[in-house]
């Protein structure tokens, strides 16, 4: 077959055999190495579903070079995710060594009971949430709190982990600081409290569906964390000076700052309170040697921010509890995220997802169905590109005219965008949310994904109220 010598349109095989390629490979990864895929392996799987990528569209016509830049272009929409991921490593680290986690642990386990740990977790996440307008910030800072809260009771870290996404997210998709809600109002051309107003319905309902889950999953019974609390105590001198670093990055939140400046000036308030409430823990984490106290407390601090804080207590639930963070803990999900924009990057530009999304618009016979297959689409285009915001730009911007033509109004379109490219980009293991919310909890995307039902529910919630004909506004 000759080459042609400009860009022609794919073939409906050619545009699923990349796309087949990436989910056979991911699914192989998982089956051989288990959650041990998402440090390398899952990598390598997108990186040849990429060069797949590549020469289908190398042979329809689209120069290397092209294609090369689709990829680095892509790569850089992700460099703000990539910032904010090493500020939340650092911010761990220096919480860690400062006792800022310990103490959310500590005043948790005096507050909370397992049997309603999970639907107080998810209630609070969406009202912080809800307040600043970030998931990744809340799941940064009160989210790995609360993690660590889970994990001192016994409780399943993947039920938490669901709990603290279903709440994150809700606040997301329906705050009007949310950067996300904002690009689902702008693409669909609609005012943002409009917009916020329609989202409002289904996110309130999906959110009282998840707690209800959360409250079922709750387990009975009384958790003695006496001796948990003494030796946190013993160990860390808890007070409420401690929660400084915590109101520090809420109040830059609530004050518009941008998620990475909020979330690294935390992480230095962080390494300073630990320099003046726990001196001598800094000292001994720098082992500096006969460098001068200042200089030493300076190591400690910025060890910690680049390759986190490591506990020496010698009382093991605590040393595990204390000992994470760093920069270099998010390395792998960085990985993960740059490999995976560059093949998003590849597939649309060759034509991937245009080529697999327009017979679905012209297959679509009823509104339900219109808003099914814009939802089905914006899924498959967070699976396939790995970025949220590509999620929400594109199929709105290609579903705009499907909805002119049946007489819905725009807000209808930024409704079933909201519902559903935000909350299920963090179901996806190697979307940019996916990796984040992983590598932040510590608990692998497919462990957690069964329990994140805010994620699922808010989708299935908007295609149910299309069918059933509820609040398919019309243009007047």
């Amino acid at each position: 077959m000759k080459r042609p010598d400009s860009p022609q349109p794919l073939t409906l095989i050619e545009a699923i055999v990349p796309v087949a390629s990436l989910v056979v490979l991911v699914g192989l990864s998982y089956f051989l190495f288990g959650d041990g895929g998402a440090v390398g392996p899952n990598q390598v799987a997108l990186v040849v579903a990429t060069m797949i990528a590549v020469l289908i569209g190398w042979r329809r016509g689209h120069s290397l070079d092209v294609l090369g830049k689709a990829a680095a272009d892509s790569v850089s929409t992700g460099i703000g995710a990539i910032f904010i991921l090493f500020a939340v490593g650092g911010l761990i680290g220096t919480w860690a060594m400062s006792g800022t986690l310990v103490a959310m642990v500590y005043y948790g386990l005096q507050l909370l009971s397992p049997n309603y740990f999970f639907v107080t977790a998810c209630a609070i996440c969406a009202i912080v949430a809800a307040s600043i307008g970030s998931s990744w910030t809340v799941v940064g800072t009160i989210g790995v709190g609360f993690m660590g809260i889970a994990v001192s009771m016994g409780l399943d870290p993947a039920i938490a982990a669901g709990a603290v996404i279903s709440g994150a997210y809700f606040g997301d998709k329906s705050s009007p600081l949310s950067d996300s809600a904002n690009l689902a109002a702008a693409a669909a051309g609609v005012g943002l409290y409009q917009h916020i107003r329609e989202t409002l319905l289904t996110s309130t309902m999906a959110l009282s569906i998840s707690l209800a889950v959360f409250f079922v999953l709750g387990e009975p019974g009384d958790h003695d964390a006496s001796g948990k609390m003494a030796a946190i105590q013993s160990a860390f001198n808890i007070s409420p000076i401690l929660f400084l670093p915590l109101v520090a990055v809420v109040v830059l939140a609530l004050f518009r700052f941008p998620p990475f400046t909020a979330i690294f000036l935390g992480a230095i308030v962080g390494g300073l309170l630990a320099v003046f409430v726990a001196p001598e823990r800094v000292l001994k984490f720098a082992d500096a040697g006969d460098l001068p106290t200042w200089l030493a407390l300076l190591k400690g601090v910025w060890l910690a921010l680049a390759s986190g804080y490591h506990s020496t207590t010698g009382f093991a639930p605590m040393d595990m509890l204390a000992t994470r963070g760093g920069m270099d803990s998010m390395l792998n999900t960085i990985w993960l995220i740059v490999t995976a924009l560059a093949f998003g990057g590849v597939v649309e530009k060759v034509g991937v997802l245009d080529r697999l999304i327009t017979p679905i618009i012209e297959k679509a016979k009823s509104n339900g169905a219109l808003v099914a297959s814009l939802t089905s689409s914006i899924i498959a285009t967070n699976v396939i590109t790995a970025d949220q915001y590509i999620a929400i730009v594109l199929p709105g911007r290609m579903f705009k005219s499907a909805f002119a033509r049946r007489g819905l109004a725009p807000v209808v379109l930024s409704r079933t965008v909201g519902d559903t490219a935000t909350p299920t980009s963090a179901l996806i293991p190697w979307n940019s949310c996916g990796a984040y919310m992983a590598a932040t909890l510590g608990v692998a995307t497919w462990s957690y994904a069964p329990y994140a039902v805010f994620s699922y529910v808010s989708p299935l919630l908007t295609v149910a109220l299309a069918y059933a004909g509820f609040r398919m506004l019309r243009v007047s």
